[in-house]
């Protein structure tokens, strides 16, 4: 069940433009499938599977998961619901994509928590950006963060029964009244809720936003030691609290202060060793803000255990850094090519991201240099300062349009220019409300190349490789 339920199921987007309709309708079907040879087609909804009504695409799975399964079918057109049987062999799938993974509706935040980064939005921004989510099903099946503040009894034992693990969970603080200071009043429901979870041995992921002067120190010792206790709770990452222009309760952070950042290093060490002696994983890890900000290099990557915590921002410049060294130890032909290639052409490549991962960037493309033997690099970073949201706001994925193309050269001839896919929801639409087509089409009147790529030194290769083909 958990493995078929993350393998197979395709992410939601709950920051898109699009409005989001209730009930589990038919995205597609597979031509030849058994929901093909039933009858199923596009724009129906599936209301109930073998007498059990639909709330979301764990109920789909967990329902219908023989050989035979029986349908009550909503059709549109005809304003008539029926029943249909599908029959598959074993192994086989239905045939079936729904246009979204919660039939329902998404379950909303009941908290008030003082570094909600939604209450530090400039006031233009559009309404989908300020939907707090905190739903426990995302929580499983796309990994979102959630406080089990707004989880019912019956949700729990439904965690439980079904096994919708790992369950990835904020928790912040461990001492009731810091909780209720950062979180409100529903705090102690989240606790609740995890000691169950953790009780039944649900496997969770925890996280904390650790914000100075309040969970941090000897409450951060606390909530560590309470970690501890629990074997099933596999992961544990701490992030350093980030804040905009807009907001009206914090204006520093860990950024600021490189001491700070390594007594947090520090207070780490003896816990992710115990761990390492007894478990045989770091279980307490840091995100790479904290090395960035302390100046001190990132563990290597048998610290992360597999990186479960990856796109909280643990690990990824561990990543990137190995995956750069394979590239130009197993890819030498490709860079070659790539350069011999953009040499005759005369152009430049530029990399844009965040500044915090422009370090990163720019060894990789010194080492690209240095493989060939190349006198100086032909790539490049280029950092995007984020005025949009000021404060501490430096990462890649929240770049914004009206910063991007401010700072961009006027003159991009004979550059290629390679934008980060993190920067664009699944409409292709930035943070600021623009589209990766005008975006696109701005920068090629300035005489660009433009290309999108996941920021990978993999990704980047393979999108060259195509441009060298084309231009």
């Amino acid at each position: 069940m958990q493995t078929a339920l993350h393998k197979d199921t395709k992410r939601a987007d709950y920051a898109s433009t699009k409005p989001q309709v209730l009930g589990a309708w038919v995205a597609s079907v597979e031509p030849g499938s058994p929901a093909d040879d039933a009858g199923i087609e596009p724009g129906m909804r599936i209301d109930a599977v073998n007498d059990v009504p639909l709330r979301d695409i764990i109920d789909w799975r967990w329902e219908a998961d023989g050989n035979e399964a029986e349908l009550v079918v909503w059709v549109p057109e005809e304003e008539e619901l029926y029943g249909a049987v599908l029959y598959r062999q074993p192994g086989q799938d239905w045939g079936i994509e729904f246009t979204d993974v919660l039939f329902d509706g998404i379950r909303t935040c009941v908290n008030a928590c003082q570094f909600c980064f939604m209450a530090m939005l400039p006031d233009d921004a559009r309404a989908s950006l300020s939907l707090r989510d905190d739903d426990y099903r995302l929580s499983f099946l796309q990994g979102n963060f959630v406080t089990l503040t707004n989880v019912s009894d019956d949700e729990v034992d439904r965690i439980i029964d079904c096994r919708l693990e790992p369950m990835n969970v904020s928790l912040h603080a461990i001492s009731p009244e810091v909780r209720c200071s950062l979180i409100g009043r529903h705090a102690q429901r989240g606790i609740d809720v995890l000691e169950r979870l953790l009780e039944a041995g649900i496997e969770v992921h925890g996280q904390i936003v650790l914000c100075a002067g309040i969970n941090d120190g000897d409450e951060l010792r606390r909530t560590l030691d309470w970690v501890e206790k629990w074997p099933s709770f596999t992961s544990l990452a701490l992030v350093p609290m980030g804040y905009t222009k807009y907001s009206r309760r914090f204006s520093s952070s860990f950024s600021e202060d490189q001491e700070a950042s390594r007594k947090v290093i520090r207070m780490l060490e003896p816990y992710q060793a115990r761990a390492r002696r007894e478990l045989g994983i770091t279980r307490f890890q840091l995100s790479d803000e904290f090395y960035l900000d302390a100046d001190l290099p990132v563990p290597p990557a048998d610290t992360y255990d597999g990186y479960p915590q990856f796109y909280d921002g643990i690990g990824m410049l561990r990543s990137f850094l190995d995956e750069a060294h394979e590239v130009c130890l197993e890819r030498r032909d490709d860079l070659a090519r790539i350069s011999q290639r953009m040499q005759e052409l005369d152009r430049r490549m530029l990399f844009v991201c965040g500044e915090a991962a422009a370090g990163v960037i720019e060894e990789f493309c010194c080492n690209w240099a240095h493989t060939l033997g190349l006198p100086k690099a032909q790539a490049a970073p280029y950092a995007i300062r984020n005025n949009y949201y000021g404060g501490d706001v430096n990462v890649t994925g929240l770049i914004v349009s009206c910063d991007l193309l401010a700072q961009l050269p006027a003159d991009l001839h004979n550059t290629v220019v390679v934008l980060p896919e993190a920067m664009f929801n699944f409409d292709h639409m930035t943070l600021d409300g623009d589209t990766q087509q005008h975006i696109v089409a701005e920068l090629t009147a300035r005489g660009a190349t433009v290309r999108i790529a996941q920021t990978a030194p993999h990704a980047l290769l393979d999108v060259l490789l195509e441009c060298c083909g084309t231009i």
